[in-house]
């Protein structure tokens, strides 16, 4: 017997909590950006009004601006956002606990054991729909199929406040005609090189050759092929289900680009400390550590590095960034935006070190282990006090953008 999955996505969710606060901005052309001294210049979010403009998720403001002079533009309130979040995925609990959040504004529901209580998918999502709207003021569009995938094509097909049922009888007249895009995972990049094979629709990927597809990019090739075809068994996992941690990370969009090793290393400094905070909130060590920037172009280059050691502390972090930075970036060059990460997760107990009767090798764990306690008294004083209570040097005369790393630190919507 066929599951039953709901892929819920909340329709222009910022723009429509915004618009609850200020009903005004309902009929009028509006979109929620990040802010513009921050040089956080794009749109997140907007309403029905503007999407007749053409205004896009991700364009830059000046871009919205051209196509909609009179655009109005409201700047972010998260804390709204998450509880609002919150308050909609208590609604999908009422119907199962299979609810398995993929963004603030999107879940998947499994409510193939709830059909004898509430009806079949269509009922499910309609009474979801109607539950939310009556109860939030928001709009949900919900997506009914057998597998994960194509729930989440059939919220994406018909916006806003609608419900689409894709099942085994209609999924090829629906999906096949779709660009290859529209599936999750596809993104850009892959879209232009599967569009050099002939392979431009969801059709034409799942008439193309599975093998030849994991030849030419991997396992991300075979798995875009069995979603094309419906084979997609991925679980829905239950709202209250322990997940791993796979990686934390943090980036900071610069008020102006940095240039010279000096200020960049004062940035790096402070983003690898909420990343090591947030570590050891959640009791890991890393082996491995990733850095990004972006320059004035926009342009994105990624790198990662393997430690010799897992480790959870800054100046580790620190180190082990300016490293890899010096491998492949020029510090006369401008940076706009600079991202630190880790992954390769073990437990915090693990030392994975080689033991040694050396002397240097024992001063370096007694300092290594002097610098943990300080590390973990200056978390112990900020749960304590406040995130804010006690910073570091780099924080004092900030003129770039670092203070709101601390407040971000160990935070999830």
């Amino acid at each position: 017997m066929d599951r039953t999955i709901l892929h819920c996505d909340c329709n222009s969710f910022f723009a429509s909590v915004e618009c609850l606060f200020r009903p005004e901005l309902k009929n009028v052309p509006m979109a929620v950006c990040g802010d513009p001294e921050a040089r956080h210049g794009i749109i997140l979010a907007k309403n029905e009004p503007a999407k007749k403009y053409g205004i896009r998720t991700a364009e830059t403001i000046w871009q919205a601006k051209r196509k909609c002079p009179g655009l109005v533009l409201v700047r972010t309130h998260f804390q709204e956002y998450v509880k609002y979040s919150k308050q909609i995925n208590k609604i999908y609990l009422r119907y199962t606990d299979l609810v398995e959040p993929f963004s603030i504004d999107e879940s998947w529901l499994d409510v193939t054991g709830s059909r004898a209580l509430f009806g079949d998918g269509k009922s499910i999502a309609d009474s979801i729909r109607e539950t939310v709207r009556r109860e939030t003021g928001l709009t949900v569009s919900v997506g009914v199929s057998f597998n994960k995938i194509f729930a989440k094509l059939g919220s994406d097909y018909k916006k806003p406040d609608a419900t689409t049922v894709i099942n085994r009888q209609s999924y090829r007249d629906i999906v096949f005609p779709l660009p290859a895009d529209a599936l999750i995972f596809c993104g850009h990049k892959m879209a232009q090189a599967l569009s050099g094979l002939g392979i431009h629709t969801i059709g034409d990927l799942a008439g193309s050759s599975r093998g030849m597809l994991q030849k030419r990019f991997g396992k991300a090739g075979a798995e875009l092929y069995d979603y094309a075809n419906g084979l997609d068994c991925e679980p829905v996992h239950s709202f209250f289900e322990e997940r791993d941690v796979k990686s934390i990370s943090n980036s900071v969009t610069f008020r102006r680009d940095l240039t010279g090793e000096k200020e960049i290393r004062r940035a790096v400094g402070a983003i690898c400390g909420s990343v090591a905070s947030r570590m050891r909130k959640q009791g890991v060590k890393c082996w491995v550590v990733q850095v990004g920037i972006k320059n004035q172009d926009l342009k994105t280059v990624t790198r990662q590095k393997t430690l010799p050691a897992p480790t959870h502390l800054a100046s580790e972090l620190t180190e082990a960034s300016m490293e890899l930075m010096h491998s492949f970036w020029n510090f006369g060059c401008p940076i706009r935006m600079i991202s630190v990460g880790g992954s390769g997760f073990v437990p915090e107990d693990a030392s994975g070190e080689q033991l040694s009767f050396f002397s240097a090798a024992t001063s370096k764990s007694h300092s290594r282990s002097k610098e943990e306690h300080l590390e973990t008294a200056l978390d112990s004083i900020r749960e304590k006090f406040g995130s804010s209570s006690i910073t570091t040097g780099a924080l004092l005369k900030d003129d770039i953008g670092l203070e709101g790393l601390q407040r971000k630190s160990g935070k999830k919507w």
